[in-house]
């Protein structure tokens, strides 16, 4: 082999492995910015509503998603990125997405989180290909007091959602239809 077609060789093979590894989250920060934004949603939790360190602790896993960005002009969608925690540690990132068509203008942001309170809920969320929000999801709302309004038999449910942070022009913000999608960030 001459040194011609070895330097052909070498290059040609150092632009697949670079070329390969652009999207993939190699040398991104993706990651640390979802765990940054992650950590501060859970301190944000913790200290504006009391009871929900309990629920954290007696969860299999919590999805925190610390942004969704929704609009609609008539066709809506919106948009997150989050990090799935087991005993607090990170073990997925997940993507979610939502679209919408109907009666709708303006646009929001918000927060959620997903408490997986059996390990059952856990493994099915982690097994599927793009698990979507569904009526078997409890919301825990927000009472007055900043406390959550969490009882005994909410707690019995297979997930429990908290949405929580809403600024914008759109009034509410629900789960419905939501799907989440495990990434590389």
């Amino acid at each position: 082999m001459s040194i011609t077609s070895r330097r052909a060789f070498l290059l040609g093979t150092g632009s697949v492995l670079t070329l390969s590894a652009c999207g993939n989250g190699i040398g991104s920060d993706g990651a640390a910015r979802i765990d940054a934004r992650v950590a501060a949603t859970k301190q944000f939790l913790i200290s504006h509503y009391p009871g929900v360190k309990s629920l954290m602790d007696k969860a299999a896993g919590v999805l925190y998603m610390p942004l969704m960005t929704e609009a609609g002009f008539g066709i809506g969608g919106a948009f997150g990125r989050g990090a799935l925690q087991i005993n607090g540690a990170t073990v997925d990132y997940y993507s979610a997405t939502k679209a919408s068509i109907g009666f709708q203008i303006g646009a929001q942001q918000y927060a959620h989180a997903l408490f997986f309170m059996t390990p059952d809920a856990l493994a099915s969320f982690r097994a599927s290909n793009g698990w979507e929000a569904s009526a078997d999801m409890v919301y825990a709302v927000q009472n007055k007091g900043g406390s959550l309004g969490v009882s005994t038999t909410t707690e019995q449910a297979p997930v429990i959602a908290l949405v929580f942070g809403q600024t914008g022009l759109i009034a509410g913000a629900s789960l419905a239809g939501v799907k989440y999608t495990r990434i590389i960030p």
